[in-house]
């Protein structure tokens, strides 16, 4: 059920248009991007308490480990949509590392959403370590992608 309310997610994503800067202000256009990174940073706490625990930092708690990996479920199956206006590439917007590329490749984008919800979802459902570590490289793996295809490095 998960995998089906994923892959409807991304279909709707895959055809929603985005607003174009001509429709925004740049008041605007900057508050998307602090959206964005907000949910970023939210990506970036919940990924620190699973990575922690697979690489034993702190010690397995199967509770915290499903409560953050649904936190990323839910994350990633949100419609976010509207904190990618077009516009808000890196260089059109200050603090944007995003790269123009997303918006030319949005199947790709939404392919890693989709990888992401998949890792995330078998996390939640792992109930040992072992299954949260089998877990971690699907999660790694869809959020580096992401980022080395459309993230301007540092």
């Amino acid at each position: 059920m998960k995998y089906l309310k994923a892959s409807l997610l991304v279909a709707c994503l895959g055809s929603a248009t985005t607003a174009s800067a001509q429709d925004m202000s740049a008041e605007d256009l900057a508050k998307a991007v602090k959206a964005r990174q907000a949910v970023m940073q939210l990506y970036a706490f919940n990924l620190g308490t699973l990575g922690n625990m697979a690489k034993g930092t702190i010690d397995y708690d199967m509770d915290a480990a499903q409560a953050a990996a649904g936190n990323l479920v839910k994350l990633a199956s949100q419609n976010q949509m509207a904190y990618w206006p077009q516009g808000s590439a890196a260089g059109e917007v200050e603090g944007s590392k995003a790269l123009p590329a997303i918006w030319e490749n949005m199947g790709e984008v939404m392919g890693h959403s989709t990888s992401l919800i998949e890792a995330a979802t078998a996390a939640e459902a792992a109930t040992d370590l072992a299954g949260l570590q089998a877990a971690m490289g699907g999660i790694g793996g869809s959020c580096g992608g992401c980022h080395k295809s459309f993230r301007q490095s540092n």
